[in-house]
């Protein structure tokens, strides 16, 4: 273990000798991921993407890239681009990352299912902003958003998020 690595626990995030209060999916953690689910898949899991919404916030690192008008995430498992990002307009079922609510303003794409994705395994386990404390996510990691930003600060592609 690095001690670049997130670690989940009942505490909430420890990372770099801090804990951050974080809230996880509604279906708790579990070992059989499938779409849908609301859970949060245990494991680790490599952080292999930093996005933002640049109309909102800078970038927090030199590799984040920006959410632009149109992308989307796709959550469609009978289509071959399942669990990767897709531009609007999209035939199939997908989530939209350039959301009205901040949760996206800022988010960590992690390589749940990616890149190469298994239909139905579950898509988008992302680290994003919480909507208030407590309030389970629908798979993904939230932490509060001044949390968040100081995490963005440090990490690099391929920290570890340890999710036990």
């Amino acid at each position: 273990m690095s001690p670049y690595d997130m670690v989940v626990t009942p505490r909430g995030l420890r990372f770099m000798g801090q804990h951050y209060p974080c809230t996880i999916g509604r279906g708790g953690i579990t070992d059989t991921k499938t779409e849908g689910d609301m859970a949060t898949p245990r494991g680790t899991h490599y952080i292999v993407g930093m996005m933002y919404r640049p109309d909102r916030i800078i970038p927090p690192n030199d590799w984040a890239t920006p959410i632009l008008p149109g992308d989307l995430w796709s959550d469609d498992p009978k289509l071959p681009d399942y669990n990767h990002m897709v531009r609007a307009p999209y035939a199939g079922s997908a989530e939209n990352l350039r959301m009205a609510e901040p949760l996206y303003d800022l988010m960590f794409v992690t390589d749940w299912n990616y890149p190469d994705a298994t239909p139905n395994a579950g898509s988008a386990i992302f680290m994003h902003q919480w909507r208030r404390p407590g309030f389970p996510t629908a798979g993904c990691v939230a932490l509060r958003r001044d949390h968040l930003f100081a995490v963005a600060t440090q990490i690099k592609p391929g920290t570890a998020l340890l999710v036990r």
